[in-house]
């Protein structure tokens, strides 16, 4: 299995950025390249089983199930079932943290995958940067006028 960490300090409280990460059906308005969202079924987007399907800039769709969430914890964990992407048995989460002396906010995104020999890098890479980019835009998000 490869893994991927990414982190990054947002100047933001945890309560404000954990509300606008936090909706299982939101991605698009903070991960870069997805172009909608939405929920199957009738699970809550903050239940365990809730089942995500969006859209990618590049066309493809991808489906991923929530297996963890905790409000009270600030994290998420979840899988993807199907995607667009070369890579298999893909276990991801998102985890914040406050961080005390100036009220900002630590986050973190990170996954384990496998995939083709020799792909690892190339993957996590790719991984690396999409999670840099979606941290970037919740940043712009949260970047006082």
């Amino acid at each position: 299995m490869a893994k991927v960490f990414v982190s990054s300090v947002i100047a933001a409280p945890i309560e404000s950025v954990w509300e606008y990460i936090r909706d299982f059906g939101s991605l698009h308005k903070w991960f870069p390249s997805v172009t909608d969202t939405r929920i199957e079924g009738s699970v809550a987007p903050d239940h365990a089983g809730c089942i995500r399907n969006f859209g990618l800039g590049s066309g493809g769709r991808m489906r991923e199930e929530l297996l963890e969430f905790s409000d009270q914890k600030h994290t998420c964990v979840y899988k993807m079932l199907d995607g667009a992407v070369p890579m298999s048995r893909y276990l991801a989460g998102a985890k914040l943290l406050p961080v005390t002396d100036d009220g900002s906010t630590f986050a973190e995104l990170s996954a384990e995958f496998e995939c083709a020999p020799g792909q690892e890098k190339d993957v996590a890479a790719f991984l690396s940067s999409t999670y840099k980019a979606a941290f970037d835009g919740i940043k712009q998000h949260f970047k006082k006028p």
